[in-house]
């Protein structure tokens, strides 16, 4: 079956104490990929480590979803930043 790499959003919020809205939230601003399958949606384990790390921001330091997605923005940019010096680096030698 499928969601044997998933989790229910229900079961996560419950796990989380959030709400479903702030997990629906984050998938509309493409922070997490929710799927869907009939009427229960779910998200990959894989993605559990983003999502605690939106809620640490968007609870404890109270950052709003558009801050948030700044925040991924800068940071994706940032990794790429390094894996090119790092690439530059290793052709010099």
């Amino acid at each position: 079956m499928e969601t044997i790499n998933k989790i229910s959003v229900e079961q996560c919020c419950i796990h989380y104490s959030i709400e479903t809205s702030f997990v629906q939230q984050l998938d509309d601003y493409g922070l997490i990929k929710i799927s869907r399958s009939g009427k229960k949606s779910f998200i990959a384990f894989e993605q559990l480590a983003n999502l605690e790390k939106y809620i640490r921001l968007h609870y404890d330091l109270e950052i709003n979803m558009q801050g948030m997605e700044a925040i991924e923005h800068l940071l994706q940019r940032m990794q790429y930043l390094q894996d090119e010096l790092r690439r530059l680096q290793n052709e010099r030698g």
